[in-house]
This record gives C-alpha cells, sequence and structure tokens, in this order.
C-alpha cells in the first residue's frame, strides 16, 4: 500500500473550501513574488477585454481569451518548479538549469501561441 501525505484526509465540501483557500494563496503568491506572472496579468487584464471589442465570431473569441489564460496557467506552473528546484538547492547545478529552462521553454510557447491564436482568428 502506498503511503499518502499527512495532509490528506479531508473530504467533502471541506476538501472543496480548502482547494480553493490554497489557490487563491497561490494566486496571491505568484502576484506578489513574480514578476513575470505580474506581467502576464497585465497583458491579459488588457488582451481579454479587447477581444470583447473585435468583430470576431463567439468561438474565435473563445479560443483567444483561452490562449491568454494558458500563458498565466503555464506561468504558475513554471514558478512552482522554479521553487521547488530553489528549495532543494540554490547551488548551480545543470538540472537545476535544465529544469528552469525548460519551464521557460514552456512559457515562450505558451506567448507564441497567443500571437498565433489571434493573428489566425484576427486575419480570419
Amino acid at each position: 500500500m502506498s503511503e499518502e501525505s499527512p495532509f490528506k484526509g479531508k473530504t467533502g465540501l471541506r476538501r472543496v473550501y480548502n482547494a480553493l483557500q490554497y489557490s487563491l494563496a497561490g494566486l496571491r503568491a505568484a502576484y506578489t513574488c513574480e514578476d513575470a506572472f505580474r506581467q502576464e496579468t497585465l497583458f491579459a487584464a488588457v488582451l481579454i477585454p479587447l477581444s470583447f471589442f473585435l468583430p470576431v465570431a463567439w468561438t474565435g473569441r473563445a479560443l483567444m481569451i483561452a490562449s491568454v489564460l494558458l500563458v498565466l496557467i503555464v506561468e504558475l506552473i513554471n514558478s512552482a518548479i522554479e521553487a521547488a528546484v530553489d528549495r532543494v538547492s540554490l547551488d548551480r547545478h545543470h538540472l537545476s538549469k535544465r529544469a528552469k529552462d525548460v519551464g521557460s521553454a514552456a512559457v515562450l510557447l505558451a506567448l507564441l501561441n497567443v500571437l498565433a491564436v489571434w493573428v489566425c482568428v484576427l486575419l480570419d
């Protein structure tokens, strides 16, 4: 039998409430501690409302918004990877660098995806 985390155990609505609180704490931490997340949040705060003023179909608008939200999601995951790597050790190590570089590459691809989606929808 595999061992479970001692922090597990809440079930039902209590688990859902706790999960919501942890998620909100994660968003606050990312916004407070991560410059890139703040910049991408500003990017989202401009682009998402802008999508409602552009003459595009609702499906295109949904794709535009989803592509912007994907950047925030990937940035949160990248920030989590960076925090975990730094928690393990602040020493320079090629595997730590690789983990951080790969996370950064994922954010870059998500940003390029925004560009591609917005261009495709707007030129359709």
